[in-house]
């Protein structure tokens, strides 16, 4: 199966990437076994996800983001952790574009700890933020520090009241239920935000050749549909429609089964997707659940 999804790239390769293999735009909300998870279906209903792969983010995503969080009104919070200069004063240079902007409040907010990720004081900025950005870096640092803490449950309040997460490179991986923590094209499996689910996301990924670290993740995960969104490229999610923006391209990739082609369409910016459509192709005929492995907490795999 692995082969089939590397002839399908390779189909895309030969074509330029100027074309889908699969264009994903409406379908019903059950597959074979019944309803889709409802998890899946209430996630979409609020807030907005903006997601980028990494490089130079441009000026009509980071509108998208400012808009969704409320314009001059915003109350941000800019979470530095995935950085390996977020304890040190060089971290400022990830913050100059943010500390310009003109906000209600901004809230720079980074720990190591999980006991402090846990500390509802700590994560109060969280609790009524209207948007939350995470800078690039390494996603284990998010992952191992704030999942499961009172942080992961404040950020996953923001979208539930209408606010908007977004994140670039690891603030991109992380954003899923199982989360690619690091490996060049093996990959090392652990778990995200869940703030996405019925997804796996990779960044970089063109730029980088990650084709073959997301087809790793998803032979393990055949049921999650396979987000690889390049440098300089974005996603914007609300509800069951995903935008692509920026000036590259975003995979979608659903796993093949014995009964089954592999499904990838590459799209452009200005081209949409319904994620309910896709998970539901990913979900049909799919094999049972394989159960996740987490990486040890001393990994600090990167992006």
């Amino acid at each position: 199966m692995m082969q089939r999804m590397h002839d399908c790239f390779k189909w895309l390769a030969l074509a330029g990437l100027t074309a889908g293999v699969l264009a994903l735009t409406s379908g019903a909300l059950e597959d074979d076994d019944g309803p889709l998870p409802t998890r899946f279906l209430m996630s979409l209903s609020r807030g907005t996800l903006v997601i980028c792969g990494g490089g130079e983010i441009s000026e009509d995503v980071l509108h998208e983001f400012f808009a969704a969080a409320g314009g001059d009104k915003a109350r941000v919070v800019v979470i530095t952790t995935a950085s390996d200069r977020a304890d040190s004063e060089e971290i400022e240079e990830e913050l100059g574009f943010w500390r310009k902007q003109k906000l209600s409040r901004l809230t720079v907010l980074h720990t190591r700890s999980r006991e402090t990720a846990d500390d509802p004081e700590f994560a109060s900025p969280l609790a009524d933020a209207t948007g939350v950005w995470f800078v690039g870096g390494k996603q284990a640092h998010l992952a191992d520090t704030y999942v499961g803490t009172a942080c992961d449950r404040l950020l996953h309040g923001v979208l539930e009241r209408g606010g908007v997460v977004g994140g670039v490179s690891a603030g991109a991986a992380v954003m899923s239920p199982v989360m690619i923590r690091a490996g060049e094209t093996s990959p090392e499996i652990g778990k995200g935000f869940g703030l996405l689910p019925g997804t796996l996301i990779d960044q970089h990924f063109l730029a980088r050749n990650r084709q073959e670290r997301l087809l790793g993740a998803l032979s393990e995960h055949p049921e999650l549909v396979g987000l690889g969104i390049d440098e300089r490229a974005a996603v914007v999610v609300r509800g069951s429609q995903m935008n692509v923006m920026g000036k590259s391209q975003v995979a979608a990739c659903i796993w093949p089964s014995p009964d089954r082609d592999p499904k990838v369409e590459m799209l452009r910016p200005g081209q949409k997707a319904n994620l309910l459509a896709l998970s539901q192709a990913a979900n049909r005929s799919r094999p049972r659940r394989t159960p996740l492995r987490t990486a040890g907490s001393s990994d600090t795999g990167g992006d």
